[in-house]
Parts: structure tokens; sequence; C-alpha cells
């Protein structure tokens, strides 16, 4: 079935759903076409107020949805689906969205020690909503948040394959590790989509005990069901070419060219907005 999704991020961070959803998709019947989104003109989102911030994506997402016609949304974000994914859904209810949160919840399920870290971005750990989802689905277990300055920018050179140091990815890791009662620690949730692609390097660099939880793979699983499940509609059953837009105009990047290539784009194209 001639499926269109649209994956959205601030950043070039949702293309680890993008990837999972890939992968995930080879042992399906659906194949489906996936658009991308970045509106990498205001990155990084978790420097922008709120008000803001919700404004803008409710409407970018109104015009992608005019113009792209998804039959579904990712908000393959962190922020984004944090503080406007609620908003989205009432501003566009005919529209299907997935959101991607920190994986509170599936931590708390499997947590032997009741001590679950968090790796996210400085926003996030900030935010109300994460705590919300600490007292909703884990209110037995002791959060230990740490917002990292730095690895959503390493995440990012290790996607593009170029040079960084392995010491700063164990220096952050560090400074999570470190922090009080964090001995305790047996499972930790990925905050931000960037660190799906340090993930190998973090779990090496890691206690062997500790269970690591990247919400991408979970994000990119209720996907397929929803269209497995016949809980989408189509609304086009024209076969569609994948596109990599950004609202920022693009230069050339050969680097990010050559990685998402193998996800299925051959170019960058500008989301004017």
């Amino acid at each position: 079935m001639p499926y269109h999704i649209l994956a959205f991020d601030s950043g070039i961070g949702g293309l680890g759903i993008v990837q999972n959803l890939r992968q995930q998709l080879m042992v399906t019947s659906v194949k489906p076409s996936i658009d991308y989104l970045a509106d990498n003109l205001i990155f990084p989102y978790g420097e922008q107020p709120d008000d803001y911030l919700i404004q803008r994506i409710v409407t970018l997402m109104g015009h992608a949805i005019e113009k792209l016609q998804p039959d579904l949304i990712i908000i393959a974000c962190n922020t984004a689906s944090t503080i406007a994914l609620q908003a989205l859904r009432q501003h566009y209810p005919k529209v299907p969205f997935v959101g991607c949160v920190p994986p509170i919840r599936w931590a708390a399920r499997i947590s032997q020690s009741k001590h679950i870290g968090l790796l996210a971005t400085r926003a996030t750990v900030k935010r109300p909503y994460l705590y919300e989802l600490k007292q909703q689905f884990a209110s037995d277990c002791e959060l230990i948040a740490y917002g990292s300055p730095h690895l959503a920018k390493i995440a990012e050179a290790v996607f593009r394959q170029e040079p960084f140091e392995i010491a700063q990815i164990q220096q952050e890791l560090d400074t999570l590790l470190q922090m009080p009662n964090a001995h305790k620690i047996d499972t930790v949730c990925l905050g931000c989509t960037h660190y799906t692609f340090v993930l190998d390097i973090l779990r090496k660099l890691s206690p062997s005990h500790i269970e690591w939880l990247d919400p991408a793979t979970a994000v990119a699983k209720h996907s397929i069901d929803l269209l497995l499940q016949n809980e989408v509609p189509i609304t086009s059953h024209e076969v569609r070419n994948n596109h990599f837009y950004c609202t920022a105009l693009p230069k050339e990047d050969e680097r990010l060219l050559k990685q998402i290539t193998s996800l299925g784009y051959d170019k960058l194209c500008h989301f004017p907005f």
C-alpha cells in the first residue's frame, strides 16, 4: 500500500527513527515513502522559548500537511513531542501523529534497582513534562537525569562520519554515572534522538549490567503497527519518491548526503517557511 510518512525533527536526530523504520519495514508487506523535514533554520530547538516553538511547529506542520499530504507524521524530536504534540493533535485531528518521548515508562517496567538514568539535552531535563512522565509512570523509581550540552553535536559528527573523540563521549557518560546514587542505576533512557547514533559506543563504555533504552525502536514499531492494523487511512494511491527537506536553504553537504543516500534520499530540498 502506498502509504506516505513524514518524519519531522529540528535537525538530523530523527534519522535514527528513519533508520529503525527501514530496518523493521524490511520484514513487512508495507513499503511506504518516507519524507524527512528538518527545521534547521532555528536549530537547536532547546534554545527557543516554548510558546514560540509551539506556534512555529503547529504552523509548520500545517504547511507540511497541505504541501506533502502525509498519511502519518512522526514527531521524531523529544523537544517537539513534549511541548507540541497535544497542540498538533488538537489542530489537525484527522492526521495521525506519533511522538517520541523519553522511555521512562519502559525503564520503570524493567528496572530491578528502581534507579533510572536519563541521558538527554539540557532543555529536556529542565522541562516539567519529564517529571510528569516520572510521576505518572515511574513514581516508585528514582530518576537520575543529566542534560548534556555536548553529546548531540558529538552524535551528529558520528553520523556524518566526521572525526570525534571517544574521550568526549566517555566524559559525558561519566558525568551521569557520577551523580548522587548513580551507582545504583541499572537502566538508562535516551532522551534525545541524536543519541541513537552513539548508542553502541555508550553501551561499550558503560558497565555491563546497565540496560540502554532507545525510544527510536519503539517509535518505529508503533508507527508500523498503525499501518499494519489499518489505523491510518491512505490519502493518495500515488507511489512517491522520498524527499529530504530543510527549512534553511541547504548547503553543499557531501558528508550528510553520503549518509542519507542509504536511507533513500538523494538530495537536500528547501522547504520555504
